[in-house]
């Protein structure tokens, strides 16, 4: 075993502890059993969740069985977010949700090799389905004080805004009634969570005092990891273009590689410490190239390459490495499958066309030039690209032998400006 809490405070995303003493020496004493819950607010896990995710890997590596807990009951509640209530999803709907989310997260974890590092699903709907509202509020429930409910930070900013409903009010019952519930049955003592998590985990612990007053596993204990942010203010885990989610019908494997390789360079080597499995020494090094090199991306390239491998598959990584390197005249445009292909001209440019037209009219289409004399000029200064290969003539035309997978023109301004045409 490996000194876990060493290892996410040198990595920066430790935020609190409880008893920290006690923890280091329950881990010593290990394996632990520890649990992470995940909603499902949507058909997938999005790479705001992949800290947490990440981290209970890095516990099973450290010798410790970690609990991938799906809320398909809490799924059902939600949450209270700061700002107004949740929109109450169906049951279908969370069940097929929870489902999702246990096919995204057994790929993370070893649930399958027998010991006592084997990982464990949960759901807490299996708990929480038969139980009567007069169960949940007399032996549950009484263990609550409403002051210390009133005075969490999401409640105060509620009430003191459009108010909140008791559905809401009463998630952090049911949060710290999943921890109770494994303490039982699997000897859980720790809960990890974001910083945003710290009152309803404590809660957990609180309520685990209060019913299981012998604790015969042991104390229970809580950690919180750092929300991540980015440098530039805006939230980590968003494009334009929205989330970017875990399920490559979401966002597509390329876009998920390119999502790290545009990532700010003040944001690298926080993202090398959060997410990436490379040791100290490593990382360190990438660090050190990112900050002496900005323009060879090190730090980037090797994040994208390591979690889109880890997310989607080597198959999959090495795919989109060779669209992006096609794209730039690196490589074949048209030895890509037609599903790669399709998703990297995605995160270009895109005019679609019903017959194909002079190169400089496309040009001009696609916003690589202001217009078709400037088109025309380009072409003509040798800095336009059809497929890669240069464009010769002003009024070359592009002919059915050059579209890719029978519809795709790629077009090229200089070395790094793309477009991508497609006939309908």
């Amino acid at each position: 075993m490996t000194d876990i809490v060493d290892e996410l405070r040198w990595r920066g995303v430790l935020a609190q502890t409880t008893d920290e003493e006690a923890l280091r020496k329950a881990l010593a004493d290990g394996p632990l059993t520890l649990y992470c819950g995940f909603d499902p607010t949507a058909k997938s896990l999005h790479v705001g969740h992949l800290t947490q995710i990440l981290a209970l890997r890095r516990f099973q590596l450290a010798g410790h069985r970690p609990i991938a807990l799906v809320g398909g009951a809490t799924g059902l509640i939600g949450d209270p977010k700061p700002s107004a209530e949740r929109v109450l999803n169906d049951v279908e709907t969370v069940q097929a949700w929870v489902n999702a989310l246990r096919g995204q997260l057994a790929a993370f974890l070893d649930f399958d090799t027998p010991g006592p590092t084997q990982a464990v699903m949960a759901d807490n709907y299996e708990w929480t389905q038969g139980l009567s509202a007069l169960a949940l509020l007399r032996d549950i429930g009484k263990h609550f004080s409403v002051n210390q409910m009133l005075a969490r930070d999401t409640v105060r900013t509620r009430l003191d805004g459009e108010g909140m409903s008791y559905t809401e009010f009463s998630y952090v019952i049911l949060q710290s009634l999943d921890f109770l519930e494994l303490y039982r049955s699997h000897g859980c003592t720790l809960q990890i969570g974001g910083s945003d998590q710290w009152g309803n985990i404590t809660a957990g612990l609180d309520l685990i005092r209060r019913v299981a007053g012998n604790q015969p596993h042991g104390p229970a204990h809580a950690l919180t990891q750092n929300l991540l942010t980015k440098a530039d203010g805006t939230k980590f885990g968003k494009t334009e273009g929205g989330a970017v989610w875990l399920d490559p019908e979401l966002t597509t494997p390329y876009a998920f590689y390119q999502f790290w390789l545009n990532a700010d360079d003040r944001d690298i080597p926080r993202y090398l410490r959060t997410f990436s499995f490379k040791s100290r020494e490593e990382i360190e090094e990438l660090e050190q190239a990112t900050a002496e090199r900005p323009q060879a991306r090190a730090g980037q390239r090797a994040l994208a390459e390591e979690l889109t491998t880890l997310v989607h598959g080597a198959g999959q990584c090495a795919a989109v490495i060779a669209a992006s390197r096609a794209l730039f005249g690196q490589g074949e445009l048209a030895e890509l499958d037609e599903q790669t292909l399709t998703a990297a001209l995605s995160e270009l440019p895109v005019a679609q066309v019903t017959e194909l037209a002079p190169i400089a009219d496309l040009l001009a289409l696609v916003d690589l030039v202001p217009s078709k004399s400037a088109a025309r000029r380009t072409i003509k200064e040798g800095g336009a690209y059809l497929n890669n290969t240069k464009v010769e003539s002003e009024d070359a035309v592009p002919t059915a032998g050059d579209l890719i997978h029978g519809r795709w023109l790629v077009l090229r301004r200089g070395k790094r400006n793309l477009g991508a045409v497609q006939l309908a």
